[in-house]
């Protein structure tokens, strides 16, 4: 173990909630968080589709993705701190309430405004997930964290790499407002599922909400570590985020010409990259934090350049064109699953009493990154086409591998 994960370790005393984490709760927990974040990625795949309804251009597609990332954040800022004040198991049920009202009144939506306006509501409703997070994490002890973080995250990864395809899938079959439809009718589930099975979790933080948001701001200043990961996994969300936008216009083009369906089964390639997120969790617990942090990065720039050459070379067969571009897109899943997981992992063995907040900042400013990439995208498209957007995304994961070097 390294000097500075040792140093962790050591400053956290024995939380009196860490009474062991079963594996079928572990297994909820999993299911629980990917369920609820399909609602921040599947926009992504959706651009074309909700731009089509409502006659948006191209250069301004991004704001469809940006959306609920942006409430994504706001939420981690704004409503995940309540964590350390209230009890968290009726917070997360309120959340998901929320979330269920958000999404039917989305299907509805008369106009692209308040279609907006609801995919913020809807994104700061799911940032129950960073509560449900801390929750497993407070269970264990700090040697198992790691590893526990993992395994829930492996359901957020693949939560978030199955959102497009299942999004095309539904759009295909009854139109991007019968995902919406789909999406409350999942969450509604899952709310009745959580309510016989979600622990209660009170909190030892007698500190009133005012003063709770205003220790945000000193954590950020007090913690060099949230700073340095939280601005690393930001950088590579960004990457992350512009490709995953922009590749839905690519493959509608020559010489893929592909459909929703087509769409929807490409991005079933990049499901795999959740697989590594356990591995990166076990990685951190072996003191292998930096290595595999630098490792996360080379693979994430490597992807960019192979997306970048399968996307635009004219003297590749469509064929192999397209398995270029599921390959790409595999391993840049894989280099954002590994920056975020170990990340997370780091933020998580901070402060046992400001769990929440520390999470909220971390996944606070890494959506925020998130929703930058998505923002550019369109723009990116617009200004360099497909080559452009990767070389925008890769000037993103450069700044990662730099901020890397110290984390």
């Amino acid at each position: 173990m390294s000097v500075q994960d040792q140093a962790l370790c050591q400053s956290l005393p024995k939380a009196p909630e860490e009474h062991g984490l079963s594996a079928s709760l572990t297994v909820l927990f999993a299911i629980a968080v990917g369920v609820i974040v399909t609602n921040l990625f599947a926009p992504q795949t959706l651009v074309g589709a909700i731009g089509a309804s409502f006659g948006l251009p191209e250069a301004a597609s991004g704001l469809v993705a940006m959306a609920p990332l942006l409430g994504y954040a706001a939420g981690l800022i704004l409503l995940v701190p309540l964590a350390d004040l209230v009890e968290n198991r009726a917070l997360v049920l309120r959340m998901l309430l929320c979330a269920i009202l958000a999404a039917a009144l989305a299907a509805l939506a008369p106009g692209l405004p308040a279609l907006l306006v609801l995919m913020v509501a809807l994104g700061a409703a799911c940032s129950a997930i960073q509560i449900l997070v801390p929750i497993a994490a407070a269970m264990v002890p700090p040697a198992r964290r790691g590893a526990v973080i993992g395994d829930v995250m492996s359901g957020l990864m693949v939560g978030i790499l199955l959102a497009r395809p299942l999004a095309s899938l539904v759009t295909d079959a009854w139109g991007w407002r019968g995902f919406y439809v789909v999406s409350a009718g999942a969450m509604a589930l899952l709310t009745l599922v959580l309510v016989g099975n979600l622990p209660r979790r009170r909190p030892e933080t007698q500190a009133s909400y005012p003063a709770l948001i205003a220790s945000l701001w000193h954590l950020l200043q007090q913690e060099p570590v949230l700073r340095r990961r939280a601005l690393s996994a930001a950088l590579v969300m960004a990457s992350f985020s512009l490709i995953w936008t922009v590749v839905a216009l690519r493959l509608v083009q020559p010489p893929f010409l592909l459909g929703q369906r087509g769409i929807a089964l490409f991005a079933l390639v990049g499901a795999g990259g959740a697989l590594a997120t356990p591995l990166f969790g076990r990685f951190g617990d072996r003191g292998w934090t930096r290595p595999a942090t630098l490792t996360s990065h080379l693979i994430l720039l490597g992807s960019l350049a192979l997306l970048g050459w399968a996307g635009t070379s004219e003297h590749l067969a469509m064929p192999v064109a397209l398995a270029g571009l599921g390959l790409g897109v595999f391993l840049l899943d894989i280099g954002v699953t590994g920056d975020q997981t170990l990340g997370r992992r780091a933020v998580n063995l901070l402060r046992p009493e400001a769990r929440a907040r520390l999470n909220g900042l971390f996944v606070g400013i890494f959506f925020l990154g998130g929703a930058l990439g998505s923002a550019l995208a369109g723009l990116s498209w617009a200004w360099g086409g497909w080559l452009g957007s990767c070389g925008v995304a890769a000037v993103f994961g450069l700044l990662a591998l730099l901020v890397g070097r110290r984390a």
